[in-house]
């Protein structure tokens, strides 16, 4: 693919975001300063790929601070009364919780598209079409919980082979020709637990040098696994969040952002990080839980290395770039793979 080809494609996925973010605008909650974010991720958008995690996109809306007083808090209450998870702490401690919602789709392919029915011996073809909630709650400031959970549909349903052969179609790309044997259509339902913590190792107030481990775990029939990474971050008003967000499975920052910490409008920082994953399932290598489907073996540790760059400026816009390369997944695969993310979010 030329590099002019994967510039055109590039500019055109960023549009059709813009684009698709007015409904999600429309159907944001009512509220002061809901964030809109529109979170794109492609093996193109800074090398000359298309193979294995070549495309998501990830909408979603965070919703402002809930009162004390909110119903919203009902949810937070009652996990918190039946698991040790989201305590209300005493009237000493400062607590933030905020609600995210959003929609995704993630479109996994082989290396060589051209072949019908596509290479055994390679990753399947696969689509993840979902929806979903995340809780999360910050701690005094330095701690913050994320609960999420996922819901949707895997295969045919979701549209897979219509986002990315419409697409190839109207840049001039070929077509890929093997997704009559892409992963059966299942239900899909996960759900996330992470903790994150923000802990100052050079400078104040949020300016400086910090470091934010991530310990957590995702069970479901869509992906299984255990996690640990960190992120060490350079630069300007730190505390306003935990990391820049990301498609899973992947070293997440949530969509968690808290304007009310910003010391000056501006804010920025520079990141590198990385996280380990123990993986018990994946259903675009494993294939369907219920029925016979392509499949590969899988590798049991994968492990992302991460760097890019966040700019905000207050609540009213925010960007993010970033690259990251990730471990062979699948017994077979040559080489790691290196997806691009790119982020803009907004206030309403």
């Amino acid at each position: 693919m030329s590099q002019g080809i994967i510039r055109m494609r590039v500019t055109s996925h960023f549009a059709m975001s813009l684009a698709v973010c007015a409904v999600l605008s429309g159907a944001a909650r009512a509220g002061d300063a809901d964030r809109i974010s529109i979170l794109e991720e492609n093996d193109s958008l800074y090398s000359n790929s298309d193979k294995h995690y070549t495309q998501g996109l990830r909408l979603s809306d965070l919703g402002p601070n809930i009162d004390a007083q909110s119903r919203w808090n009902g949810p937070f209450d009652f996990i918190g009364g039946i698991a040790p998870i989201f305590s209300s702490g005493d009237q000493a401690t400062e607590r933030s919780r905020r609600v995210a919602m959003f929609l995704g789709q993630s479109i996994f392919t082989p290396t060589d598209k051209t072949r019908q029915p596509s290479d055994p011996n390679d990753r399947p073809y696969g689509g993840w079409l979902y929806a979903g909630v995340s809780l999360l709650q910050e701690r005094d400031h330095r701690m913050l919980e994320n609960l999420e959970l996922d819901v949707g549909v895997i295969g045919p349903g979701a549209f897979g082979k219509q986002t990315q052969n419409n697409f190839h179609q109207f840049i001039g790309v070929p077509q890929a020709k093997g997704w009559s044997r892409e992963i059966q259509t299942e239900p899909g339902v996960m759900l996330t637990y992470e903790r994150f913590w923000r802990i100052g190792l050079i400078g104040e107030h949020g300016n400086g040098l910090d470091i934010v481990p991530q310990l957590g775990a995702t069970l479901g029939n869509v992906f299984t696994y255990g996690e640990g990474g960190f992120l060490l971050r350079l630069g300007k008003n730190l505390g306003a969040d935990y990391g820049p967000a990301r498609i899973r499975p992947a070293l997440s920052g949530t969509d968690y952002f808290d304007g009310d910490h910003l010391d000056g409008k501006f804010g920025f920082y520079v990141f590198a990080g990385a996280q380990g994953r123990a993986v018990g399932r994946n259903i675009f290598l494993d294939g369907n839980s219920f029925r016979q489907s392509p499949s590969v073996d899988k590798k049991p540790l994968v492990g992302d290395v991460q760097a890019g760059v966040s700019m905000f400026w207050s609540d009213a816009w925010r960007l993010d770039f970033s690259a990251v390369r990730r471990s062979r997944e699948f017994d077979g695969q040559l080489s790691p793979d290196v997806i691009g993310t790119a982020t803009i979010a907004f206030s309403l």
